[in-house]
């Protein structure tokens, strides 16, 4: 049993604006990491890349560069932001080892990729819970890489809302 205790294991999870997967951290940090755990999180946060047509405005003029330059700001600050957050929650742990990446690309292709360079243990995610049609249309992030990482995938589901009910 010391064996199991000892081991370290590189814990994947992917971090995002959302609640959910906000909620798949702390549940990660209450239920899979353990006290004195000589585990090593790396929170993953993945940046869309900026579609090719976001320097055209609906009319089909080009946004000047200085609009470009806000845009891509705002995005390093969103990032940025996402990424304290969540170091913020890991710190409530002690002794968990915590790395950050911020790395450029679909959602889906970025946190597989990272999974197998990292050679990580175990990817640990949120989902976003979408209904069959939404998710047909917009793909599951979470479902995509249950698919085609090697590693085991924790997905945890958010609770619904229980305010109104007592």
């Amino acid at each position: 049993m010391a064996d199991v205790e000892a081991r370290e294991r590189k814990i994947l999870v992917a971090v995002d604006e959302g609640e959910e997967s906000t909620y798949a951290l702390s549940w990660c940090l209450k239920n899979v990491i353990s006290e004195n755990s000589k585990d090593t999180l790396t929170l993953l946060y993945a940046k869309p890349p900026r579609a090719v047509y976001t320097a055209l405005d609906g009319t089909g003029y080009l946004f000047s560069s200085d609009i470009m330059a806000t845009m891509e700001r705002y995005s390093n600050e969103v990032a940025d932001c996402v990424v304290e957050k969540a170091k913020r929650a890991c710190k409530e742990v002690k002794d968990v080892k915590v790395e950050t990446r911020v790395e450029y690309g679909d959602p889906r292709d970025v946190i597989c990729q990272m999974a197998e360079k990292l050679g990580v243990d175990m990817l640990v995610m949120g989902s976003h819970g979408y209904g069959l049609i939404k998710r047909a249309f917009l793909g599951s992030v979470s479902n995509h890489c249950a698919q085609n990482v090697k590693c085991p995938v924790l997905i945890v589901k958010r609770p619904t809302s229980t305010a109104g009910n007592k």
